[in-house]
């Protein structure tokens, strides 16, 4: 049987390559892809059972937390990280016009950021219109003179647009780390762990009480990062991420058992495998 696959839609978006690279990693027999309009609703699809795996960015090396999927992991507690991966984003100018005809560049919010430095060198004048992704800007562009999107290479040749520059995303080095999520028991091994937390009280020591427990086992946290916890102003909830080397071991109860007195609620993602493609 099939196993369904949601992803951010449409065809030839980032998201899709790297759900088709983390199927293949993690080995789902007979991927069924399924695009979905905007990140919120790809995670709904899997916590409404309308899916058995979702596929979406987490992270960004240039603009940071993705803050959708960091809100839809707190909201949705029975969600796990089953594997991760990191992909090089390589941005191009896709239009059927010519460049110095350019007037509106479309594309994904975060694309656009991730270029901002390139066009305001570049196409300065150019009004920026976000989308709902980086496919969706080039099929809106297509056929026009005028107008330009911000995507992947690959997919602006499957659109039949005409490449007006590239690479013109700000940093070189610019890569998002995907996440592939299902409804299933967290994984006992991996180089990565992910959780979460929000604290007891908002008192001065209260964060570094809780990241010392983290601190004092020895082990090195890769990411920390803060969400609002729409309850109230000043209130937040912390996103940790831990490299464990050699794999996840009973340090995983420890980590748990040693916050408990300090947060108020704490939510564990998953151990996985961090892959990356360069």
């Amino acid at each position: 049987m099939p196993t369904q696959v949601a992803y951010l839609g449409p065809k030839g978006t980032y998201a899709e390559k790297a759900a088709f690279a983390l199927a293949k990693l993690e080995k789902i027999e007979e991927p069924s892809f399924f695009p979905c309009h905007g990140l919120r609703s790809v995670v709904e699809h899997l916590a409404n059972d309308l899916s058995e795996a979702a596929v979406v960015p987490i992270e960004n090396s240039v603009e940071g937390g993705v803050t959708t999927t960091l809100d839809a992991l707190w909201r949705h507690k029975n969600l796990f990280i089953q594997r991760a991966l990191v992909i090089p984003i390589r941005h191009a100018l896709l239009s059927n016009g010519s460049f110095d005809g350019i007037s509106e560049v479309l594309s994904h919010p975060q694309a656009l950021a991730q270029c901002s430095g390139w066009l305001n060198d570049h196409l300065p004048n150019a009004i920026q219109l976000p989308t709902n992704s980086t496919a969706e800007a080039m099929r809106m562009v297509k056929g026009s003179q005028f107008r330009a999107a911000i995507g992947d290479l690959d997919a602006g040749n499957n659109q039949d647009l005409s490449i007006l520059k590239y690479p013109i995303n700000d940093i070189s080095g610019n890569c998002t780390r995907f996440i592939l999520l299902k409804k299933e028991n967290i994984n006992q091994n991996g180089n990565k762990a992910s959780f979460a937390f929000s604290l007891k009280s908002n008192s001065p020591g209260s964060l570094l009480k809780a990241l010392n427990c983290i601190a004092e086992l020895g082990l090195n946290m890769s990411r920390i990062e803060s969400r609002p916890s729409k309850r109230e102003l000043g209130e937040y909830v912390f996103f940790v991420d831990l490299d464990f080397p050699n794999g996840l071991d009973i340090q995983q109860e420890k980590i748990l058992k040693l916050l408990d007195p300090f947060c108020d609620h704490i939510t564990h993602f998953g151990c996985y495998s961090n892959s990356e493609i360069i």
